[in-house]
């Protein structure tokens, strides 16, 4: 496989400054309502650490939670700080360079920082949604019906990411995985490539997909590897260090998540305006992006098909998998990816 433009390095993926990639997340004044809703568990006051939280923009509870300030309600002596993620290859890097202690990724990035050469200390705390046709291949040429169309074509997919996973997946069943040119971009520059005619496709997530929709079309899914056996979610990831000093946090965190995931399926118009005012999209659009994922409560996390114990599973394949792409160095021990995954807070939750 022939790739152009900067490719991301493990090197680099490490020591790089974080500059570029972090910015800071909306104030309160963002919120959609203008009202913090209340605590769904009881208020902690005994919490008085920093907590440094990494957000990426995508639609799910994630950002409900920021937008209500949940966290800011619950743990009201806390100092939270939200930065903003370009993809799960910039959340890896600031948990080596130990400037995050929880951050969204996708699951190919968590299975690469378990794996060699980054072997990152880090545990899986949640299930942030798993990934169907939110994450597409747009192809922009219109004779361009399928994955095998694409030998020759220039793609573009942030490296590192979940779009990169269920890419590389799709080019591995058509044959074509050494046919074509991959091009590392992160989403907004993906935009402006396609706009630019720089890229023939993309692999890429909402809201970013809808942009290149408007003059292209999708060949295949991430709901359509999934069907390969190659399954995709977004996780929220944490230092191994901040879970073991941290536990307390860690189930009002869930809580506060839980509340989140629960108001998307209960009532997706109302977390559908809070996370359009935190994207700046239209809520019709933010409506229809809900529909392209699957959203899990604490007591099906809990429970063996995520937490309890598959995801683990799932990451090992997704390592072993990128191994064979030539994507790591090597996978660690079943042991290792299974350790990786922390279901603690999760059963806490779902118990009350």
């Amino acid at each position: 496989m022939k790739r152009v433009l900067a490719t991301l390095t493990i090197a680099g993926l490490l020591s790089a400054g974080l500059t570029a990639c972090v910015s800071p997340g909306r104030g309160d004044q963002s919120r959609a309502t203008g009202d913090r809703i209340a605590c769904p568990v009881a208020v902690d006051e005994s919490f008085t650490g920093t907590v440094r939280l990494g957000y990426q923009d995508i639609p799910n509870g994630d950002l409900v939670v920021k937008d209500a300030g949940v966290l800011e309600t619950c743990l009201p002596k806390a100092k939270i700080t939200w930065s903003k993620f370009a993809s799960g290859a910039t959340v890896i890097q600031a948990f080596g360079a130990n400037s995050l202690d929880l951050g969204l990724l996708g699951s190919a990035a968590a299975a690469r920082a378990v794996s060699a050469p980054l072997n990152i200390a880090m545990k899986a705390v949640w299930v942030h949604d798993v990934i169907g046709t939110a994450e597409s291949l747009a192809v922009k040429d219109p004779a361009i019906t399928t994955v095998a169309g694409l030998r020759g074509k220039r793609i573009a997919v942030p490296f590192a990411s979940t779009s990169h996973y269920s890419l590389l997946a799709a080019l591995s069943a058509a044959g074509i995985e050494r046919g074509v040119n991959l091009v590392n971009l992160q989403p907004d520059a993906i935009a402006a490539a396609w706009r630019g005619g720089d890229i023939d496709a993309a692999f890429i997530w909402e809201p970013s997909l809808s942009e290149l929709l408007k003059n292209g079309h999708v060949v295949t899914s991430a709901a359509e590897t999934a069907e390969t056996g190659k399954p995709t979610y977004d996780l929220e990831g944490a230092r191994a260090d901040f879970v073991s000093a941290n536990p307390r946090f860690l189930e009002v965190w869930t809580a506060a998540q839980n509340w989140a995931v629960n108001l998307i399926n209960n009532s997706p118009d109302t977390a559908a305006t809070r996370i359009s005012a935190q994207l700046g999209v239209p809520v019709t659009d933010i409506r229809k992006q809900l529909g392209e994922y699957g959203y899990l409560d604490a007591a099906t996390q809990a429970g063996p098909a995520y937490l309890g114990k598959q995801l683990g599973a799932d990451l090992k394949s997704s390592a072993d998998f990128l191994l064979s792409q030539g994507e790591i160095q090597g996978p660690a021990t079943p042991e290792a990816y299974a350790a990786a995954v922390y279901g603690d807070a999760a059963k806490k939750v779902s118990a009350k």
